[in-house]
C-alpha cells in the first residue's frame, strides 16, 4: 500500500481502549522493530516534540495471537518516506504532509499490510496516565494561583486569568502513573517579565506546597468535571482539556489522555524541590494522586 494521505484517526481522546481498522502501512523501525500504521487507533503515542505523557502499553492482533505493542509513536511522511519521532523534519500540522501513529512491534510479526487488526490499549495503564494528566493540569492552575502575587508587571495569563508561570517558566513536563513531574527555570528571562523568583525561596516551598494541595483538594471535593473538546478526529486536529471548575471553566490545550472528574483524583499532594541547572535555579513541582479503590 501507499504511505496514507491523511493524519490517523484517533479515539482514545474520547476514552477508547480499542480500536479495529486497516493496516495501511508496515516500515522497518530499526532495533529489530517495524512501525505499523493503521487508518484508525485508539493508542495513545509518545511525541517526540513534547514527551510530556507516554505512550500507551498493549497489543494489536489480526485474528491470531496478540501482539505486544513495544512502543507508540507520532510519525509523519510527505507520502514518499515515513520519519519516526525526533527524526520528523517539519513542524506538526505542516503543509502536504501526514502525521501518524505508529506501532512499533517485533520484526517478523504476523501481520501485513491490508489486514485488519485490532489495537488495544491496556486500561489501567491508561487509567493511571489520565490520572496524572488530569492531576498536572490542576496542579498547574493551583500553582498559577498561588504565584499571582509575585508578578511585578502585567503577564500572559491563564485559561482561569491568573499570570502564568506554568506557561512561562515551564522547561519540562512528564506525565508519570498517578501523577506528573514539572520542572521550571527561575532565569534571568523570568525575572524580567516581572517575577520575583526570590520569593520562592526554598524556605517557603512548604507554604507554596500546602497552598497549592489545598486548592487542588477544594476543586477534586467539588466533583469538577472534565472532559476533551476536539475540532477533529485526526491526530494532529486541536484537543482541549476542560474543566467546569469552582472559580470558573478551564480549557487548556492538550493532547493527552483524562479522566472524567477532579473527583477521580482522591487525594492529591503537591512536592517542591529547589534546585539548579548549570548555574540557573529550577523549581521541581512532583504532584502525586492516590483515586479512591
Amino acid at each position: 500500500m501507499t504511505l496514507p494521505s491523511r493524519d490517523t484517526i484517533v479515539t482514545y481522546p474520547g476514552g477508547a481502549l480499542e480500536a479495529e481498522s486497516i493496516v495501511l502501512h508496515i516500515a522497518p523501525a530499526g532495533d529489530g522493530l517495524v512501525a505499523v500504521v493503521t487508518e484508525t487507533t485508539s493508542f495513545h503515542p509518545v511525541d517526540a516534540a513534547w514527551p510530556d505523557q507516554p505512550a500507551d502499553t498493549g497489543s494489536l492482533s489480526t485474528g491470531g495471537p496478540e501482539i505486544p505493542i513495544v512502543d507508540a509513536v507520532v510519525a509523519a511522511t510527505d507520502g514518499t518516506e515515513l520519519f519516526l519521532g525526533s527524526d520528523i523534519p517539519v513542524r506538526k500540522g505542516s503543509e502536504g504532509w501526514s502525521f501518524l501513529v505508529a506501532h512499533l512491534v517485533a520484526d517478523g510479526a504476523a501481520i501485513a499490510e491490508g489486514d485488519t487488526a485490532t489495537v488495544r490499549a491496556d486500561a489501567s495503564a491508561r487509567r493511571a496516565l489520565s490520572v496524572g494528566h488530569t492531576a498536572c493540569h490542576a496542579a498547574a492552575l493551583a500553582l498559577n494561583a498561588a504565584l499571582a502575587g509575585n508578578w511585578s508587571k502585567a503577564a500572559r495569563e491563564d485559561a482561569l486569568g491568573a499570570p502564568d508561570f506554568d506557561g512561562i517558566a515551564i522547561a519540562s513536563s512528564r506525565i508519570v502513573p498517578g501523577g506528573s513531574v514539572d520542572v521550571y527555570r527561575l532565569n534571568k528571562s523570568l525575572r524580567r517579565a516581572g517575577f520575583d523568583t526570590a520569593a520562592v525561596a526554598a524556605d517557603e516551598l512548604g507554604e507554596l506546597a500546602a497552598s497549592v494541595t489545598a486548592t487542588i483538594a477544594e476543586w477534586a471535593a467539588a466533583g469538577a468535571p472534565v472532559r476533551i473538546d476536539r475540532e477533529g478526529d485526526g491526530l494532529t486536529d486541536r484537543r482541549y482539556w476542560v474543566a467546569e471548575l469552582p472559580v470558573g471553566t478551564a480549557s487548556i490545550a492538550c493532547g493527552g489522555t483524562h479522566v472524567e472528574s477532579l473527583a477521580e483524583l482522591g487525594d492529591v499532594r503537591v512536592e517542591f524541590e529547589a534546585g539548579d541547572d548549570a548555574g540557573t535555579p529550577v523549581l521541581t513541582m512532583r504532584t502525586h494522586a492516590e483515586p479512591p479503590r
